[in-house]
C-alpha cells in the first residue's frame, strides 16, 4: 500500500487516538474462511495497510506491532480466536458488535446489580512508545534530554551508529518462540515411522502420508479441545457457584447447546483413525472411515447455527456478572488453555468442519488414480460442503434474527417510527450498518446508518447509563428504499483540522505540548441521499474512505434494484423519446382505439404517431400551448384546449399529410380552465369549466352524431363544416367556488372544488356535499383546511375511493366513511391519479405511487425526473418525463400478466 505524503492527522503514539481513526478508516465486508462466511470482518492485511497510512509510515512491521497493542487490548480479535494480528490476506479479524445492547430481561437483572458486581469494559487507551515524542520541552534532536530511555537517544545512537535500516527488524516474540517450540515438537510421519519404511515409499505417498497423519492428529487435537472445554469451563460452571443456581441450566444450554453431540461425533471418528493408523505403518485409506461417520455430522450444523446466540449470551453474562468474567480471565491464563479465551474452544466445531474439505482433498491431490480413496474422498467432501452451505445459512439467519432484535430494543423514538420499520418481522433483514457523518454548521456530527431489506435508518448513537451498552435515537424517518435516490461526488471535502492539548500528556509540569493534531479532519467523501416525497428532503453525509463511499453505494442500489424487480406491477412502455425536445414542453396525449394512433399535445402543436413506432410522430396540427385533448371517436371529433380556448377538428385531420394550421379549427369556447369528456345519463358529454378563484361555471355539451353521408366526404370539406356543427349546448350551472376537477357518475357530475367533492343533478342542477357532515368518522377531513380533492373512483363493490392531495379513503353511495380503519398516506404530493384495479395510481413530479387499493399498501414506486401525467383514462395511462439529451419521453403505463377485470370505475 503506498502511503500518501500528507501532514500526520493524529498523535500516533496515542492508541486511543489511533483506535478512532483505525475504526472509522476500515471497511467491514463479508470474507470466507475455510468455507465458512464471516461477516463484516476485515484481513490482516487491510489493517495494517489502515494503519500505516495513520502513522504516515511505510514500515509495516512498526504497523503491525501498534495493530497488536490494539488487538492486545481485545478492540478486534481473529475470527477463531486463535492468534493475534498478522499481515495476511488469509486471516480474518472483527471488532465486537456494533450494535451492543441487551434484552429487556438482561437489562433487568443488570440495573439490580451493586456496581462492584458489574464489569466494565474499559476502552483502548495507552501510548506506543515506540512513536512517542520526548516529554521534555528542552530536548531537540540535536540537544537530548536528561532522560536515558529518551526516544531520541535511541535514534542518535542509531544514526552515530550509522547502521542503515530500511526499518524495524523483525525478531522473534515471547509467543512466537514457544509457538516454535511447539512445532519442532510436534510429532510428523516420518519421524513416528521406521526410516526403512520412510525410504520403501514414494515421494508423493511421502507427501500422502504427512497429510494423513495431519489429518488424523489434528482430529486428535480437536477432541481434546472439546475435553478442555469441558473440562475447565462446562463443569465448573454447571456445578459451581459463578452463574446463579436459578439460570444456571438455562445459561449452559444456551452457551453449550449440543456440543457434547460434536464431541461424540468427533470422538468416534478419531477413534476408528486412530485404529487404522494403529494397523499399519503406511495408511492405506480413510475415504471408508470418513464415508462411515460423515452421515453423523448433523450436530454439527445445529451447533454452528446456535453459535451466534451462544456468544451473544456469554458475552452478556459477562459483563452483568463480575464472577464469570474472572474465572473467564484466570481460565485463559492456564496452561491447557494456551492462552485461548473460551470463545477459541467454543469455535472449535465450526472452523474444524470447514477444515475437513481441505484436508481431504490435499489427501486427494497425492492419491494415485485408482486408489479407494480417489473415489471415497470426492463423496466425504461433496456432503461435508452441503453441510457447510447449511451452516452458513444458517449462521446467517440467526446473525441477522439476533442483531435485528438486539437494535429494536435498542431503537427509540418520539414518534412511530419504530414499528413502521417491523424489524421483527419473519423475513426483514439488516444488509449493512455502520458510522458516517452529517455535517451540522461548521461540524460534523457521528451518525450509524442501518441498510434494511426495505428501509434505511439514520441513527444517533448514544450510551445508556451503564456504559456498556447503547441506544440508537431515530435521526431522521426511516426511508423506504423505492423512495430513495442516490447520488454522490469523487471529489473529497477539504479537511477542518484543529489543534488541542494532549489531555494524556498535557498534566505532566513542565512538558510541552506536542506538535501534532490531535483530532482526525472532519472531511469525507460525500454521498447525497434524497427521501422522495412530501416528508423526504436531501441529505449530504460523509463516509470515512472512498472504499466504504462504494460499498455503500453498492449495497443501497443493490437492494433497491432487488426490491424494484420484485415490485414490478407496472412497466413502462416507451411511445416515443426522440421526438420532443425538454424545450417543447409536452402537456398531454389521447389514443384513437380504432387506428392504434397516439395524439400528443406539446407546447407548439399536436403530434400523431403509431403505437410501437417511436420514430414516427410527427406534427400534425401548428397550435400553439396546447394543454388538453381528447378524441371522440364515434363523432368523428378531436377536442383541443388551446391557450384556454376549446376548438375542435375533424378526426380525419390526423391523416392529413399536411401540416394543418388553427384556421381549420372551429372554436367552442374561450377562457376556459379544463375541460371533461364522459357518460352520464347515457349521453355523451363535454363539461366546459370557466374557474375562478371565487366560482366557477360549467357548461356541459352534447355531440352531435355524425351524418353517414359527411362520412363518406372528402377532407377538404370535412376540414370547411359551419361552426354550429358538431356540438350543442346541453346544462350550465354555476359554483360559488373554485374548482379542479369534474367526474362523471351514472346519473350525476361530482365537481371537485375548494370546499370537497360537489354532487350536480344535471336533470334539477340542484348541488350537495358529497361527504356526510353528521358522520364523525369524516371529520378528518371536514376539518381540514387546504386540502384539494382530485379523483373519485367506483370500485366493485359499489363504494368510492376518493383520492385527496393528502390521502384516500372509501365512503358509500350515501357519502358516509365505509372503511373507517383503511386510509392511504400518499407518500409524495400527487397531481392526478388513475385506476387500474386492484391498483390506484398517484402522479407526484418525482415519482408515480403505486398503491393496493385494498390494502393501502405501497405496491410500487417508479422513479423519473420532471413528471406530468398525460393520459389517464381507466385503460389508457400515458405520463412524461425527462429522459436523456435533453429529451423527454412519453411512456405508456401498463399492468403486468395484464390482469385487467371489467370493473366499473365511475358511475353510480
Amino acid at each position: 500500500m503506498s502511503i500518501p505524503k500528507k501532514k500526520v492527522v493524529i498523535y500516533p503514539a496515542l492508541l486511543s487516538r489511533v483506535a478512532e481513526v483505525f475504526r472509522e478508516k476500515i471497511v467491514l465486508q463479508n470474507h470466507v474462511k475455510d468455507s465458512l462466511e464471516y461477516k463484516n470482518c476485515f484481513t490482516g492485511r487491510e489493517a495494517v495497510d489502515i494503519i500505516c497510512y495513520i502513522i504516515r509510515n511505510s514500515d509495516r512491521n512498526l504497523a503491525l506491532l501498534l495493530g497488536r497493542a490494539l488487538d492486545a487490548q481485545k478492540m478486534f480479535h481473529d475470527v477463531t480466536y486463535e492468534h493475534r494480528l498478522r499481515d495476511s490476506l488469509n486471516e480474518l479479524y472483527m471488532f465486537d458488535e456494533l450494535i451492543s445492547t441487551s434484552y429487556d430481561e438482561a437489562e433487568s437483572d443488570r440495573n439490580s446489580l451493586s456496581p462492584e458486581d458489574t464489569a466494565s469494559e474499559p476502552p483502548v487507551n495507552g501510548v506506543f512508545t515506540l512513536l512517542a515524542s520526548c516529554y521534555s520541552p528542552t530536548c531537540s534532536r540535536d540537544r537530548l534530554c536528561y532522560s536515558i530511555a529518551c526516544p531520541r537517544r535511541l535514534e542518535q545512537q542509531a544514526r552515530l551508529n550509522m547502521t542503515p535500516s530500511a526499518g524495524l527488524k523483525r525478531t522473534e516474540s515471547r509467543s512466537s518462540l514457544q509457538d516454535k517450540q511447539v512445532r519442532e515438537q510436534q510429532d510428523f510421519w516420518i519421524n513416528s515411522v521406521p526410516k526403512e519404511i520412510v525410504d520403501s515409499v514414494s515421494k508423493e505417498e511421502q507427501k500422502r502420508q504427512e497429510i494423513i497423519f495431519e489429518v488424523i492428529y489434528t482430529e486428535r487435537d480437536f477432541v481434546r479441545d472439546l475435553e478442555i472445554l469441558n473440562e475447565l469451563y462446562m463443569a465448573p460452571l454447571m456445578y459451581g457457584s459463578v452463574i446463579e443456581e436459578t439460570r444456571r441450566e438455562s445459561f449452559g444450554r444456551e452457551v453449550f447447546f449440543n456440543v457434547m453431540e460434536v464431541y461424540s461425533v468427533g470422538s468416534k471418528l478419531s477413534d476408528d483413525l486412530i485404529k487404522r493408523q494403529n494397523e499399519r505403518a503406511v495408511v492405506e485409506r480413510i475415504g471408508d472411515v470418513f464415508l462411515k461417520h460423515v452421515g453423523n455430522f448433523k450436530p454439527f450444523v445445529s451447533y454452528g447455527a446456535h453459535q451466534i446466540y451462544s456468544k451473544h449470551c456469554l458475552e452478556l453474562e459477562s459483563k452483568r456478572n463480575h464472577r464469570l468474567a474472572k474465572f473467564l480471565e484466570e481460565r485463559e491464563r492456564l496452561p491447557e488453555s494456551r492462552k485461548l479465551p473460551i470463545y477459541s474452544f467454543l469455535g472449535r466445531p465450526t472452523t474444524r468442519l470447514g477444515r475437513y474439505p481441505l484436508l481431504l482433498e490435499a489427501v486427494i491431490k497425492h492419491t494415485p488414480d485408482g486408489h479407494p480413496d480417489k473415489r471415497d474422498l470426492p463423496i466425504v467432501i461433496e456432503a461435508i460442503k452441503e453441510l457447510l452451505s447449511q451452516v452458513n445459512t444458517e449462521t446467517g439467519r440467526a446473525d441477522n434474527k439476533l442483531r435485528l432484535t438486539k437494535l429494536n430494543d435498542a431503537l427509540f423514538s418520539k414518534n412511530g417510527d419504530i414499528k413502521e420499520l417491523r424489524l421483527l418481522d419473519e423475513n426483514r433483514q439488516l444488509i449493512r450498518d455502520g458510522p458516517i457523518k452529517k455535517r451540522s454548521g461548521v461540524e460534523q456530527v457521528e451518525l450509524t446508518m442501518f441498510l434494511f431489506d426495505h428501509a434505511l435508518l439514520l441513527t444517533k448513537k448514544k450510551k445508556t447509563k451503564d456504559s456498556d451498552f447503547y441506544e440508537y435515537k431515530v435521526h431522521k424517518k426511516p426511508i423506504p428504499l423505492e423512495l430513495l435516490a442516490l447520488s454522490s461526488t469523487d471529489e473529497v471535502l477539504p479537511r477542518v483540522v484543529t489543534r488541542r492539548s494532549s489531555a494524556v500528556l498535557g498534566h505532566l509540569p513542565g512538558a510541552a505540548t506536542p506538535k501534532y493534531i490531535s483530532d482526525i479532519g472532519k472531511g469525507g467523501y460525500p454521498l447525497t441521499i434524497t427521501h422522495l416525497g412530501k416528508n423526504g428532503g436531501s441529505h449530504t453525509l460523509y463516509a470515512a474512505s472512498q472504499a466504504d463511499l462504494q460499498m455503500w453505494k453498492e449495497r443501497i442500489e443493490q437492494q433497491r434494484a432487488l426490491i424494484a424487480e420484485k415490485k414490478m406491477k407496472f412497466e413502462l412502455d416507451v411511445l416515443t423519446d426522440i421526438t420532443f425536445t425538454t424545450t417543447n414542453r409536452v402537456t398531454c396525449s389521447a389514443v384513437v382505439d380504432f387506428s392504434k394512433t397516439i395524439v400528443i399535445g406539446a407546447e407548439d402543436g399536436i403530434y400523431a404517431g403509431i403505437e410501437g413506432s417511436r420514430k414516427s410522430f410527427k406534427k400534425i396540427i401548428e397550435i400553439e400551448r396546447v394543454s388538453q385533448i381528447a378524441v371522440l371517436e364515434s363523432y368523428n371529433i378531436l377536442l383541443v384546449l388551446a391557450d384556454k380556448v376549446l376548438v375542435t377538428f375533424p378526426l380525419a385531420t390526423l391523416d392529413s399529410m399536411e401540416l394543418v394550421s388553427i384556421k381549420r379549427a372551429r372554436k367552442i369556447s374561450s377562457h376556459v380552465s379544463f375541460f371533461k369528456v364522459g357518460v352520464c345519463l347515457g349521453k355523451t358529454l363535454v363539461c366546459v369549466v370557466k374557474s375562478t378563484a371565487l366560482s366557477s361555471t360549467i357548461k356541459t355539451y352534447e355531440p352531435i352524431p355524425v351524418d353517414t353521408t359527411k362520412k363518406k366526404s372528402s377532407l377538404g370539406k370535412l376540414l370547411i363544416r359551419s361552426s354550429g356543427d358538431g356540438m350543442k349546448v346541453y346544462k350550465e350551472f354555476y359554483i360559488p367556488t373554485e374548482s379542479s376537477s369534474v367526474h362523471f357518475l351514472r346519473s350525476k357530475l361530482c365537481v371537485g372544488c375548494t370546499k370537497g367533492f360537489e354532487i350536480v343533478d344535471l336533470e334539477s342542477l340542484n348541488t350537495q356535499d358529497l361527504l356526510d357532515p353528521a358522520d364523525e368518522n369524516l371529520n378528518f377531513v371536514l376539518k381540514r383546511e387546504n386540502i384539494r380533492p382530485i379523483s373519485i373512483f367506483r370500485i366493485r363493490d359499489g363504494d368510492f375511493l376518493l383520492c385527496y392531495d393528502e390521502f384516500a379513503f372509501y365512503v358509500n353511495k350515501n357519502g358516509r366513511r365505509s372503511r373507517p380503519n383503511f386510509i392511504i398516506n400518499w407518500e409524495g404530493a400527487p397531481s392526478a391519479f388513475a385506476l387500474q384495479y386492484p391498483y390506484a395510481i398517484a402522479f407526484d413530479p418525482s415519482f408515480i405511487e403505486i398503491r393496493h387499493i385494498e390494502t393501502g399498501e405501497l405496491a410500487q414506486v417508479i422513479v423519473a425526473k420532471n413528471l406530468r401525467p398525460l393520459c389517464i383514462e381507466s385503460n389508457t395511462v400515458h405520463c412524461v418525463a425527462d429522459s436523456i439529451l435533453d429529451y423527454q419521453s412519453v411512456s405508456q403505463l401498463k399492468l403486468r400478466n395484464e390482469e385487467s377485470p371489467d370493473v366499473p370505475v365511475n358511475g353510480r
